[in-house]
């Protein structure tokens, strides 16, 4: 049985949305204001290595789509978003365009733990929120980033209560961002 990771920038204040600046907050972009943290490249750059595949709500999906086949200069990273399988929470999207990707239910998300070791989930707070109620989520990887938005989409807004054992802290040099690792507590 595969490992399903949820893996977010987050706020101190547990805001999510747009991290990278799409203009759906008019704090957008907020994560670029601590640079080009080093540690946190390697960090995402050996998180997407072991994984095998991606789990996306139809949402963070079509920002993907849409950004990363026709980026350029992305190396290794760039090369594994595109080309790694790709599964789209959706009841509203028909056809998956962008490469290796496919619709699917909420309902088969068990499926694809059972075909994969090790899949990622990004963004995509409506399914972590389903994933949560369903049991599915083996690992939550939060980003956190010392800023405090003080409005916007919250990752765990409207999720069940959910008990998690804190299983890592790490630091990413002095920037002021950790990752926090957290299991559900009955792991």
């Amino acid at each position: 049985m595969g490992k399903l990771i949820v893996t977010e920038f987050i706020t101190v204040d547990g805001v999510f949305e747009d991290p990278g600046g799409a203009g759906e907050h008019p704090e957008g972009g907020w994560s670029f204001r601590f640079g080009r943290n080093q540690e946190g490249m390697a960090f995402k750059f050996e998180e997407l290595m072991a994984a095998d595949a991606q789990l996306l709500g139809r949402v963070t999906y079509e920002g993907f789509a849409k950004a990363w086949p026709t980026m350029e200069g992305t190396g290794e990273f760039g090369e594994k978003m595109n080309t790694m399988p790709k599964y789209v929470v959706s009841s509203t999207l028909e056809h998956a365009t962008w490469e290796n990707s496919h619709v699917i239910g909420l309902g088969e998300a068990a499926a694809i733990k059972a075909r994969h070791h090790n899949i990622l989930v990004a963004g995509s707070g409506q399914l972590v929120r389903g994933l949560t109620a369903a049991g599915l989520v083996d690992e939550y990887r939060l980003m956190v980033f010392p800023i405090v938005l003080g409005s916007g989409k919250r990752l765990f807004d409207g999720a069940p209560v959910t008990t998690l054992k804190l299983a890592s802290v790490k630091p990413l040099g002095d920037s002021g961002i950790t990752v926090q690792t957290y299991v559900p507590a009955s792991a």
